[in-house]
């Protein structure tokens, strides 16, 4: 039927509808590629924008004094037994004049005292803090060492030191030993106004395996830069309280890290030498 009314249209008919056809589809398209441009101008300048900020923020960045020693603030845990012993070592890398920072011993004796001016030994090593009693918190990982909690509480006892002018923390053990000028080095390579967990697993798989292959060993040294550590130090305590189980220090702080949703950033200048697969290793030979 309807083919039938269509072979009865006029031929002046049907140039008219098809003129419309035409028309309508050429309208159509025209609007089409008005809101292409539209839309093209709208993400063209969005762009723009996003690289003009982008492009200021690196200048600014770009325009602070780069990373030094004076930015940077040590926590060394260590004990009164170990630190007679061990200072040592401490003594090989720190330089008074420049570095800033603290041993943390878990008892104030004479002998470790680092207050006489007398002693070219005192002088040469970082001041002695006292760390805070931890006994208000739970341990309750058999055979293991509740000093563990004292040693992570390093973080945080750094961090209420309220130094000025901080970029970033490194934290390490009493037979630790920096290299200062690899440190800032590496350090550099990062933006100290960021969220950052620097350092390395162990070179021994088995304990990778058994604690964590994306934990930051303590023995190896590892930093935090400035705005984490003031986060993490605020909720680090009642943090504590939920990992009783834990065995170490080292555990204890990447679990709180991780629960502010931040990784380790892998760098191997932090080496963690373990002396157990040395020791393997030499009986196989």
């Amino acid at each position: 039927m309807q083919l039938l009314l269509l072979q009865h249209l006029s031929p002046k008919t049907q140039n008219s509808s098809l003129r419309f056809i035409i028309n309508l589809i050429l309208i159509l398209s025209s609007l089409c590629i008005v809101i292409y441009l539209f839309l093209s101008l709208l993400l063209l300048l969005h762009t723009s924008n996003s690289i003009t900020f982008s492009s200021s923020s690196s200048s600014s960045l770009s325009s602070l004094p780069s990373t030094s020693l004076d930015h940077i603030v040590f926590g060394i845990a260590s004990n009164q037994n170990s630190w007679p012993k061990r200072k040592n070592y401490v003594k090989l890398w720190w330089r008074p004049n420049q570095m800033r920072g603290c041993v943390f011993l878990d008892d104030d004796d004479d002998n470790n005292s680092n207050k006489s001016p007398q002693n070219d030994t005192v002088l040469s090593l970082p001041p002695i803090c006292i760390s805070d009693d931890t006994n208000r918190f739970n341990y309750t990982y058999r055979g293991g060492l509740r000093s563990a909690i004292r040693v992570a509480r390093v973080v945080s006892e750094t961090v209420a030191l309220n130094h000025s002018n901080v970029r970033w923390f490194v934290f390490g053990d009493d037979d630790t030993v920096f290299f200062p000028e690899n440190l800032v080095k590496t350090l550099s390579k990062y933006d100290h106004e960021l969220w950052y967990y620097v350092g390395t697993n162990s070179e021994m798989y088995i304990q990778n395996r058994y604690f964590s292959f994306d934990m930051a060993f303590g023995g190896a040294g590892f930093a935090i830069s400035y705005p984490l550590a003031k986060v993490l130090a605020k909720v680090f305590d009642s943090c504590l309280e939920r990992y009783p189980h834990m065995y170490g220090s080292d555990a204890r702080i990447y679990a709180c890290v991780s629960e502010l949703g931040v990784g380790l950033t892998r760098e191997p200048g932090f080496h963690q030498v373990c002396v157990y697969a040395s020791i393997i290793i030499r009986k196989m030979l």
